[in-house]
């Protein structure tokens, strides 16, 4: 059995698209819209497998006004070596994304850099 794919709900689906794509390497299927209920989706496709599909619909609200909430916490990418974090980390800040914490080596041993994208939703980028 494997997790065929995990859905995050945004706020702007164009956005989220072009983010996925430009700093990890998302490849975007057809864009989906159910024209009764106005729900909007896309999968993106990572390099070695991963699926995830952003979608958005009319109604959302923000509910992570803190930190400390049941669910989602982040969505962890590899990506090969420490370089590779160090480098990708400096152009999403340079992007203006808020780095939350790193890049460190966690007490479990893992080399890794915390994000957070336009909704606020983590994204881990380690090796």
């Amino acid at each position: 059995m494997k997790i065929e794919h995990i859905g995050l709900q945004v706020s702007d689906l164009e956005r989220s698209r072009e983010f996925f794509e430009k700093y990890f390497e998302a490849k975007t299927g057809e864009k989906y819209l159910n024209p009764r209920t106005k729900f909007q989706s896309y999968f993106l496709s990572f390099p070695g497998g991963a699926r995830l599909e952003i979608c958005t619909r009319p109604g959302l609200r923000d509910h992570k006004l803190k930190n400390d909430f049941y669910g989602y916490v982040h969505l962890a990418f590899s990506v090969g070596s420490k370089e590779a974090v160090d480098k990708l980390v400096l152009e999403l800040a340079g992007s203006g994304y808020q780095l939350i914490s790193g890049p460190r080596i966690t007490g479990d041993g893992y080399y890794e850099a915390v994000i957070l994208d336009d909704d606020r939703n983590q994204i881990e980028i380690t090796v």
